[in-house]
């Protein structure tokens, strides 16, 4: 066995990715009760080593793994609430994520029928045009939308009426869209511990900019520069530090053509405003379902999705890819969905079973059982291999026993075994 061996493998298995799907699809059905009237999609992005100067599909573009000297692509993964994944594509890695929602809607409509069936999306994938395209195919959606728009419900968001717990520290409340002829509705949620994050990240970076200008004015009151100067240098620590910079106000004060000081304000009413605000945010729908709580938690399934991605990427392998065909690295995106699938699986199996859901800490368990080969040398025959399993550790050992499985305690005799690195 050996690794060009291997990727001829991938060529084999790339054709069978729709049975896949069609396998996976039935499998949710069977095993878990999947119904799938809600669909989760996201998209990320996975890197290349290399110049992948074969592979059309590999282009310089928005990077989530903060790679952006190197290619990549694109996928966007379809996963059910209950968190098995049921599809994916592969799309170029210059796509933004706004450009692959109408293929994915396609692709889902043809395996699953247009029934009633709720898509949520992230703020990264709507726009009105991708909107207008779910109306009217009479598609139910729930989406994410931009910080931005809260402004609109500034009063709904400080009345402290109708608001609904939908679990301890995050509250909910609908609200009908201002002018969508009761086609949309909004759903605005406010989090205490996303108040804190948003609240502490704020008076860090509103504290560092106010030294770094203040360091500023009175360098300028001691040795005036340029003013385009002192310009860019204030552009440069506005722009790394985006969540303050809103805040503040700045003037450079020239005189004689050099700048000879800072003009420093921070807009309170915008301070009062980034104070209501934090910990808010809004979701847009157009689902005829009356509980706020119902349709926060169907968007909030989309944290599988993220999940997902994750675990494909830190635990599973995806990235970095060292393929340079395009056939070659969608086969491997495919063996990671495969095991991505597996991963859920195993997850929801350590729950039924009461052992968390922690496939990580199992693996790590199961890889600490150890195996053994003997060869019998046998006159005028061929040599005899038994395998043995070791005695699992005490851990282990109870895992196995919750999980019901129960190891070989015999010696067992393998045939036809392939030596790894053989010559061909």
């Amino acid at each position: 066995m050996y690794d060009h061996r291997l990727y001829r493998g991938l060529d084999e298995l790339l054709p069978l990715r729709e049975d896949l799907f069609a396998h996976l699809r039935e499998r949710c059905r069977s095993l878990f009760g999947s119904r799938f009237e809600c669909l989760l999609y996201d998209v990320t992005s996975t890197y290349f080593e290399g110049l992948c100067e074969r592979n059309p599909q590999a282009q310089r573009g928005y990077s989530r793994d903060g790679r952006p000297d190197c290619k990549q692509v694109c996928i966007g993964l379809v996963v059910t609430p209950e968190g098995p994944p049921l599809a994916y594509e592969v799309f170029a890695g210059n796509r933004t994520d706004v450009t692959t929602v109408e293929e994915i809607v396609d692709l889902m409509e043809e395996k699953y029928g247009r029934a009633e069936r709720i898509r949520a999306m992230d703020r990264g994938m709507v726009s009105e045009e991708n909107l207008e395209y779910l109306r009217q195919r009479d598609a139910l959606y729930i989406v994410g939308t931009p910080k931005g728009r809260l402004r609109k419900f500034e009063r709904e968001l400080l009345q402290k009426k109708n608001w609904q717990e939908v679990e301890p520290g995050v509250e909910v409340k609908l609200i009908d869209h201002p002018d969508a002829q009761g086609q949309e509705r909004y759903v605005l949620c406010r989090s205490a511990a996303r108040r804190e994050k948003e609240a502490a990240m704020l008076q860090r970076q509103s504290d560092r900019l106010r030294n770094k200008l203040e360091q500023i004015d009175a360098s300028l009151r001691k040795r005036p520069q340029k003013p385009e100067v002192v310009e860019r240098r204030i552009g440069r620590w506005l722009g790394r530090n985006t969540i303050a910079d809103k805040v503040f106000h700045v003037e450079v004060i020239t005189k004689a053509a050099r700048a000879v000081g800072l003009k420093i304000e921070e807009d309170k009413s915008k301070i009062d405003w980034a104070g209501a605000s934090q910990g808010a945010y809004l979701l847009r729908t157009n689902c005829r379902e009356e509980d706020p709580c119902k349709l926060w938690r169907w968007y909030i399934h989309l944290t599988e999705v993220e999940g997902a991605f994750r675990v494909g990427k830190s635990d599973l392998g995806m990235r970095p890819i060292y393929h340079q065909r395009q056939d070659r690295v969608e086969a491997h995106i495919m063996v990671c969905f495969l095991a991505l699938a597996m991963w859920r699986c195993l997850e929801m199996w350590l729950q039924a079973k009461g052992l968390g859901d922690c496939a990580r800490q199992l693996l790590e368990q199961m890889a600490t059982i150890h195996s053994m080969d003997v060869v019998l040398p046998v006159r005028d025959k061929p040599e005899v291999r038994l395998r043995l399993v070791a005695k699992p550790e005490e851990l282990a050992a109870e895992l196995l026993t919750r999980l019901q499985i129960a190891l070989p305690t015999r010696p067992r005799t393998i045939q036809n075994v392939v030596e790894k690195n053989a010559v061909q």
